[in-house]
C-alpha cells in the first residue's frame, strides 16, 4: 500500500488545438482558477464596429456564481495498491473554454466559462 502519493507516467500526449483560458500541464498543481467570458454575436448582416458588447452590460456575466454547499461531509475511503498511475498514450482534439488536461495532481479546481450568444436577424417583410 502506497503512502497516498502518486508518479503518474505518460508514453505520449497528442493535443491538436488548446484555447481560451485553457491549459495543458504537465505536473503537480495547487490551485487552477481559469476564466472565460465571451460574448459571440451572429448577425443576418456582418456588420462589426469594435466597440459594441461591454460585458457589465449582461446580468450574465456579472452575477455572483452559487457554490456548492459544504454543510455535507463526504467521506471517502481509497485504497491505492500502486505508487504508479500508468498510461500508455492520450489523444485529445480540443481543450477550450477553463479547462484543463493535466498529468499530476491538483488541490482545487474553479473554472468559470460564460459565453452570451446573440443571433440579430433582419424582420420578415410581410409581402401582403
Amino acid at each position: 500500500m502506497s503512502s497516498g502519493i502518486r508518479t503518474s507516467v505518460v508514453g505520449s500526449i497528442r493535443v491538436i488545438d488548446i484555447g481560451y483560458a485553457s491549459t495543458l500541464l504537465i505536473g503537480d498543481l495547487v490551485d487552477f482558477a481559469p476564466v472565460s467570458l465571451a460574448l459571440a454575436v451572429q448577425r443576418e448582416i456582418p456588420r462589426y464596429y469594435g466597440n459594441e458588447g461591454k460585458f457589465e452590460d449582461f446580468p450574465l456575466f456579472v452575477m455572483p456564481i452559487p457554490l456548492p454547499s459544504e454543510e455535507q461531509p463526504v467521506s471517502l475511503t481509497a485504497r491505492q495498491t500502486c505508487a504508479r498511475i500508468e498510461v500508455d498514450r492520450v489523444r485529445i482534439t480540443a481543450v477550450s473554454s477553463s479547462s484543463m488536461v493535466q498529468v499530476g495532481s491538483n488541490r482545487s479546481v474553479r473554472a468559470e466559462s460564460r459565453v452570451k450568444h446573440i443571433r440579430q436577424l433582419l424582420r420578415a417583410r410581410n409581402d401582403s
